[in-house]
């Protein structure tokens, strides 16, 4: 096994991790479907002794904000119920990484903007992102421990976008602080 691998989804949230000498950043693209793909490829080839995933998400209640490591992250855009009430087997959506962590992230394959929908996940998580919960199941599926920490970028509202580019680059500054901090 080697160093820790820190994976971001977007070169914009690693701004500033490609200044920190020795750490092996790996960069997904956006959504479950590519997070996947990389880190298991890269789970794959360089065994590294443990995973970081660092990022922005959308806060799912009012005035959440900061830094927040994350507890369990559930997959919120499957329909994990209907599946396994139709293949009679257990269709896992939720992966507990810290039982001493309270923060729930919510992962789906959606840009969170809507009220209605902001209101449903809130019944369920604290926050939300788009590569989460897949980066925990390929680190579950290959054995190799996962943290996930997450930087709150916006408030998952019709103004999610606009906050989220305003916000980038101290968002990427505090990302680069929590790697240092995490893995020092």
């Amino acid at each position: 096994m080697s160093a820790p691998l820190v994976v971001v989804a977007l070169r914009q949230e690693a701004a500033y991790l490609v200044d920190q000498p020795g750490l092996d950043v790996l960069l997904t693209g956006i959504g479950k479907v590519s997070a996947s793909f990389a880190v298991a490829t890269a789970l794959a080839e360089r065994r590294p002794s443990r995973v970081l995933n660092v990022g922005t998400a959308g806060a799912l209640h009012d005035g959440l904000e900061g830094v927040h490591r994350i507890g369990r992250v559930i997959e919120h855009d499957l329909d994990h119920e209907a599946l396994e009430a139709l293949v009679g087997e257990p269709v896992p959506g939720a992966i507990v990484l810290d039982p001493d962590a309270e923060m729930v992230l919510a992962t789906g394959d959606t840009f969170v903007q809507h009220p209605d929908l902001r209101r449903a996940l809130a019944r369920r998580a604290h926050l939300v992102d788009m590569e989460g919960y897949a980066v925990a199941r390929a680190c579950q599926a290959a054995g190799i421990p996962c943290e996930i920490v997450k930087v709150v970028s916006d408030d998952a509202s019709e103004a999610a976008a606009h906050s989220w580019q305003e916000t980038m680059d101290t968002m990427a500054r505090l990302i680069a602080e929590v790697v240092a901090t995490t893995l020092a």
